[in-house]
């Protein structure tokens, strides 16, 4: 190696692994082997921390399988024995045959769906919804009751809605291609704070505000949608091309023409891609804000939990699974048309408010017809 400086030499020169030729190639080989080696320690080390702070976690919750082991058979006979198990008991007859078969009683789930009203009610008398939207002609007297299933859906729909401008908002400030650096930091702040704090803490937050009513489990998902919808949105505003910015720019257009032409122009399918998305997330929030007082489904499944009837907690599981799945399908259908619309021509932000909503729908019914 004589004639060469120090910032000639190699890394394995370097920690003097071994004595190696004055080749290039076989430097560079040496180098990858050193390389490997490193890698393959780093994630041997990786793991063993992994299993370090697991068994940590462990010991911390006391988690015990000889305990999982002893509580066993108590949760086998909440299951199916006992005066209100999970699954009740059933007998299915099969017709002409006159056999019966073991079968779980859907029937008492559907006995407690209407007795507390979980779905909805129809009764004679009254106006549509109770709110007299709708002339006589339309209803004949009909008061429509929504029950709790409908319940935390509105208050996914409403907290959503009412985010919706704020996470607009804070997500176009939060960009450096808006605000320039370092005042963007001040939305990015506020955005980050709001993440910090769970949608569960929000809610005991605001209970001063409006009491322990769905209303302010709506509150808190507007709150929480600001944080993590508002977010989605800046990380797609830096993500944009330069091009369209420039063109309308070259125009002579003012900075308030270039946001709304330029930059969301480029991510309106992206932003409804993620409200869809979002939408399905506040519903599970709000079951969750449920449980604590939020009403709807979470409440219902709590207020059961608290008296032991394993049967009527399965039957609002029950629902909240086809409530979830429901609102979960209609988002991915929602997705799935946006990317097959990628491909078409780019469509202006007022033509898409109008166009758009409409062809979802159709996509979402199955009814969009393919070229």
């Amino acid at each position: 190696m004589s004639g060469r400086t120090p910032g000639d030499w190699s890394l394995t020169e370097y920690v003097g692994l071994e004595e190696i030729g004055d080749s290039p190639v076989e430097q560079k080989l040496t180098e990858l082997k050193w390389q490997s080696t490193k890698r393959r320690l780093y994630t041997l080390l990786g793991l063993v921390g992994v299993g370090v702070v697991f068994g940590a976690s462990l010991d911390l919750i006391n988690f015990s399988i000889a305990e999982l082991i002893t509580q066993w058979p108590q949760f086998l006979e909440a299951l199916t024995i006992g005066e209100s198990p999970y699954f009740p008991p059933g007998e299915l007859v099969i017709p002409f045959v006159g056999l019966s078969v073991p079968f779980v009683d859907f029937g008492a789930y559907w006995e407690f769906m209407m007795e507390e009203n979980l779905i909805l009610q129809i009764e004679s008398g009254g106006s549509l919804l109770g709110l007299g939207l709708l002339p006589p002609l339309f209803y004949d007297g009909i008061t429509i009751v929504p029950g709790a299933m409908f319940a935390t859906l509105a208050v996914a729909v409403a907290g959503s809605v009412l985010g919706m401008p704020l996470a607009l908002f804070f997500g176009v400030m939060s960009s450096e291609r808006v605000v320039p650096y370092p005042f963007n930091f001040v939305f990015r702040a506020t955005m980050s704070l709001i993440r910090a704090i769970p949608g569960l803490v929000w809610f005991l937050i605001l209970i001063p505000l409006a009491g322990v009513t769905t209303f302010t489990a709506a509150l808190a998902i507007m709150v929480d949608t600001t944080g993590y919808l508002g977010r989605l949105f800046t990380d797609e505003l830096e993500e944009i091309s330069d091009g369209p910015i420039e063109g309308i720019r070259s125009t002579g257009a003012s900075k308030a023409q270039i946001v709304p032409f330029g930059m969301l122009s480029q991510v309106f399918r992206q932003f409804i891609a993620w409200i869809a998305f979002d939408l399905e997330h506040n519903v599970r929030a709000a079951i969750g804000l449920g449980l604590i007082g939020g009403g709807g489904l979470g409440l219902e499944l709590y207020t059961q939990r608290q008296l032991f009837r394993y049967t009527d907690m399965m039957a609002c599981i029950i629902l909240i699974f086809l409530l979830a799945g429901s609102v979960e399908l209609a988002s991915q259908r929602v997705r799935s048309y946006l990317r097959e619309e990628e491909t078409e021509s780019e469509t202006g932000v007022l033509e898409a408010f109008v166009t758009v909503p409409q062809k979802i729908v159709s996509s979402t019914l199955g009814r969009r017809e393919r070229p």
